[in-house]
């Protein structure tokens, strides 16, 4: 039985499988994906919303035990892409994953009267520094290519809280930033009152974010993104209720797993027999590779141009 009061323990129970999913599937990426999107897919086709809000509630965490990096790590963060075009395809918003070019945003999204491009970002709890980089806002303004709008979703306990300059990037070239939370609201607001709804809602924040003044502001920002959904209809007030309490549960999940696994990883290190921790050693500093790539290195012949 969960403890929690919006988050049940059936939604736990999803995230715990597809942490587990995600691990097995990793190993050659293309195939990785499609195995993963179809399976997703097919998930929200037979349980909808409530498929979609246990996902979005609960992936902004990478799992720890994935190594950095890894192939994991990597199918992981197509893995909330897909998500993010699965939460959006639910509102009636075409939307697809690209997956082949690497200069380009990672979901397209089209809606009846405007498009936009969208990134899903995740990170370790463990991880302690972020920067502006992290959010790829500027990278998003050149990948709108001529779309008026691009949206870069977080999770909303990893986002600035004070002033930072990713505010006054996002401001600056019509980026919205926005949460897993605030997204679950929309799911939900579709649901109960139909995807126009949604959509009017999204359509509200992504106007509120182009008319607002350059700020770094953090409050400026979300005071704006908060009241252009509450504003948008009458329903959303009880939904934004339920959803702060869930965004709390889903601090205290996805702390519970990492430290959880560090536990895990701990004990295991401590087991180690001597010879087995400098093997792990040596295989964690990279010497081999390292080793590889200083014999590769040769003579240009640059200063035999004449």
């Amino acid at each position: 039985m969960s403890s929690y009061t919006v988050v049940t323990a059936d939604q736990i129970k999803r995230r715990n499988y597809w942490v587990a999913e995600i691990e097995k599937l990793s190993g050659k990426f293309t195939n990785d994906f499609e195995r993963l999107s179809a399976e997703l897919s097919g998930e929200v086709k037979k349980f909808g919303k409530d498929s979609l809000l246990a996902h979005l509630r609960l992936c902004g965490a990478i799992p720890e035990r994935y190594g950095h990096d890894s192939s994991e790590e990597k199918l992981y963060s197509k893995y909330t892409d897909a998500l993010l075009a699965e939460a959006f395809s639910f509102m009636g918003i075409k939307s697809l994953v690209l997956t082949e070019r690497a200069d380009a945003a990672d979901v397209e999204c089209v809606a009846e009267n405007y498009s936009f491009v969208a990134d899903a970002k995740a990170f370790r709890l463990s991880r302690t520094a972020k920067n502006a980089k992290d959010f790829k806002v500027q990278a998003m303004d050149g990948w709108k290519r001529g779309k008026p709008y691009a949206v870069v979703v977080c999770p909303i306990y990893q986002l600035p809280t004070k002033t930072s300059q990713i505010y006054q990037q996002a401001i600056s070239r019509d980026v919205c930033l926005f949460s897993y939370s605030h997204l679950s609201v929309l799911l939900m607001l579709a649901e109960n009152e139909g995807n126009s709804h949604a959509v009017k809602a999204l359509t509200a924040v992504l106007s509120a974010v182009s008319t607002l003044n350059p700020t770094k502001d953090s409050q400026a920002y979300w005071k704006a993104i908060n009241n252009a959904i509450l504003q948008s209809h009458p329903a959303v007030a009880q939904l934004w209720k339920d959803e702060k309490i869930a965004s709390l549960e889903a601090i205290s999940i996805a702390k519970e797993e990492a430290l959880t696994e560090l536990a895990a990883e701990r004990e295991r290190i401590m087991r180690l027999s001597k010879d087995q921790a400098v093997l792990e050693l040596i295989r964690k500093s990279n010497l081999d590779n390292r080793e590889s790539v200083i014999r590769r290195v040769a003579d240009t012949g640059i200063f035999n141009l004449t």
